[in-house]
């Protein structure tokens, strides 16, 4: 239970900030050297480099042919994406360019509502469900620079339309329509990182309290033009805590970068009308660390906004994860502590993103 009730100090919209045509951005923003994006002796990676790494792109269409090759084909590119990079792109995913489309421009909409109706729809730290500006509640905290919309679709128990936009016209249609769609294709990779583990294709699935329990909730990631976006993050480095990510990202306007292997952030150019999926940390404690929750974080830009859209499919919060038995070996031993996802979230919840650090904490002693 969280026992936060509200924010340990006003709350400023980040988006007021950068529409007050200011020309730095408040200390409250500024990321300590060691954390600021465009630093000189950092190895960063570009659209413009012939050599850049690049997280996978996977053609879902091979999975519903009756071409065994190209089946396993398939199979087998998720499998190496989830072990080797824990982040991937998705096309032929079964949601429609239409509906990705109606969705971002929705959340446009939203964005640029007069405040005061925006903020009729203000959280707080008790649930975070609602518009919000900070993750964490530590007074003093150095912030992101980003606003967001966060509500719940699931289960059944914890959606509540009265925490949903009631603004722009249409838009909790538009908001059931993604989040059902998204929902299915959760499912659907859950089957696929089973039988990637020789599992049954059932088995994470019921890890995770089944389909009918599974959580699954929705963040609206807007971040305002920033002046000095050398200075700050979108979104500090962390991995996602739930089991799945979804992300529907803007074309237009990239941001989300992964570390990768060589520790170096590799900028993830959005494929049209692809989603980005993720391993969160929850699928890296049930796999034994078999797949792989990867940090990653948002820069911003000094001309232009940015908006997505990240579904997290999560496991019921009050089931114990931990590795599962069938992976758990003599020589591949447990590697995490048991914990529920109501008490892991709480990390992120009260300290905000910090990029691995909790779920290294429940490593179990060797």
């Amino acid at each position: 239970m969280n026992i936060f009730q509200d924010w340990p100090e006003p709350i400023v919209r980040v988006q007021s900030l950068s529409e007050s045509n200011l020309q730095a951005i408040p200390n409250r923003y500024v990321k300590p050297l060691s954390q600021r994006p465009y630093l000189p002796s950092e190895n960063h990676h570009n659209k413009h480099n012939p050599h850049i790494p690049a997280i996978p792109i996977i053609d879902l269409g091979g999975l519903h042919t009756n071409n065994i090759t190209l089946q396993t084909k398939t199979l087998d590119e998720i499998s190496k994406a989830c072990r080797e990079w824990g982040f991937f792109q998705v096309v032929n995913h079964g949601m429609s360019p239409q509906l990705m489309d109606r969705a971002k421009e929705t959340w446009k909409e939203f964005f640029h509502l007069p405040m005061d109706l925006k903020n009729t729809h203000a959280n707080s730290p008790k649930t975070y469900e609602g518009y919000g500006s900070r993750l964490g509640v530590e007074k003093g905290a150095i912030l992101d620079w980003s606003d967001y919309y966060y509500l719940h679709y699931q289960p059944l128990s914890l959606k509540d339309h009265t925490k949903w936009p009631s603004f722009p016209l249409h838009c909790r249609d538009t908001l059931e329509d993604y989040c059902k769609e998204i929902v299915k294709l959760c499912e659907n990779l859950m089957k696929i990182l089973s039988r990637n583990l020789g599992l049954q294709e059932d088995r994470l699935q019921n890890a995770f309290g089944g389909k009918e329990e599974a959580g699954g909730c929705l963040r609206v990631n807007y971040y305002p033009i920033c002046p000095q976006p050398e200075l700050t993050l979108g979104l500090s480095p962390h991995s996602d805590p739930g089991g799945l990510t979804i992300l529907l990202p803007d074309e237009h306007v990239t941001g989300l970068q992964v570390r990768g292997s060589d520790d170096a952030w590799i900028s993830v150019q959005p494929a049209p009308h692809a989603l980005i999926v993720n391993i969160g940390d929850q699928v890296q404690m049930l796999s034994n660390s078999v797949y792989k929750s990867v940090e990653h974080r948002v820069i911003v830009n000094p001309a232009k906004e940015r908006l997505s859209l990240a579904f997290f499919y999560n496991p019921k919060g009050n089931v114990p994860i931990k590795p599962l038995e069938e992976l758990v070996t003599v020589d591949s031993p447990a590697l995490y502590t048991p914990t529920t996802y109501d008490q892991y979230r709480q990390f992120i919840r009260t300290q905000g993103p910090r990029s691995k650090s909790h779920i290294d904490e429940l490593r179990s002693p060797r």
